[in-house]
């Protein structure tokens, strides 16, 4: 069985592979070595890879090493495709992994992956298995606090079903013009890539795709365990590799 972490802004993710099915996921607010640990002990765990867009702790990455197949994703670990990113080392393991699970989703086609979390990212993987890159914009709720914390009298509003595109009160009009904003742009990148790449495939991944999906022009494919596939792929690459 293989593990794979995602540790992100917001939340981690634990997902234990067999045979290239998911076996078992879960979620955390905050992943702790216990956690890794329990999961050790349900589960006979023989490869292990750790995606994390933020500081991880030694303790985890102590543990996680001591086994003997180990890969921590960096911007130096072998992939299953060629990353035309002109600046590697800063590019996000989580955009990195969710472009390789693309690529395994969808093999010979252009794929447009929209993961939609803290921040919406938009990575583009060609039919030749090329990563291109993408974009980065804020989510969700950091456009909620963004209106409530850079004014005097915006409240802080919670997300909502989307509804019709005019505000008839404050709350409304942020809740319209954040979550139609959002979906005006995922559209408009949508147009864009197949303006320029004619057949795409279009991915919708992340927590907060659910509430987006329904207004999405193109026809969608909805992975939600997206990157978790993408980091499987690249831990078979770099474990049958040695």
């Amino acid at each position: 069985m293989e593990l794979t972490l995602d540790i992100g802004n917001t939340a981690s993710k634990a997902t234990v592979f067999y045979k290239d099915k998911i076996r078992w996921t879960r979620s955390y607010k905050n992943l702790v070595l216990g956690d890794l640990k329990s999961i050790f002990q349900k589960y006979p765990i023989e490869a292990v890879i750790l995606s994390s867009v933020v500081t991880t702790k030694k303790s985890l990455v102590r543990f996680l090493g001591s086994g003997s197949n180990f890969v921590m994703l960096t911007s130096t670990t072998k992939v299953p495709l060629k990353n035309r990113y002109k600046t590697p080392a800063t590019l996000g393991s989580d955009r990195l992994a969710a472009a390789a699970g693309a690529a395994k989703l969808f093999p010979k086609k252009n794929v447009l992956v929209i993961d939609a979390g803290t921040c919406i990212k938009y990575d583009f993987v060609t039919a030749k298995r090329e990563y291109l890159g993408g974009s980065i914009s804020p989510g969700l709720r950091m456009r909620f606090r963004s209106l409530h914390n850079f004014t005097d009298r915006l409240p802080l509003i919670e997300p909502e079903p989307i509804r019709d595109f005019t505000g008839t009160s404050t709350k409304n009009s942020i809740v319209t013009g954040v979550e139609h904003g959002i979906v005006s742009e995922i559209n408009g990148f949508i147009a864009l890539y197949k303006k320029r790449h004619g057949s795409i495939k279009v991915v919708l991944s992340g927590g907060d795709a659910p509430l987006f999906a329904g207004h999405i022009k193109s026809s969608i494919f909805a992975a939600p365990n997206l990157i978790h596939i993408g980091l499987h792929e690249i831990l078979k690459h770099n474990v049958e590799r040695t």
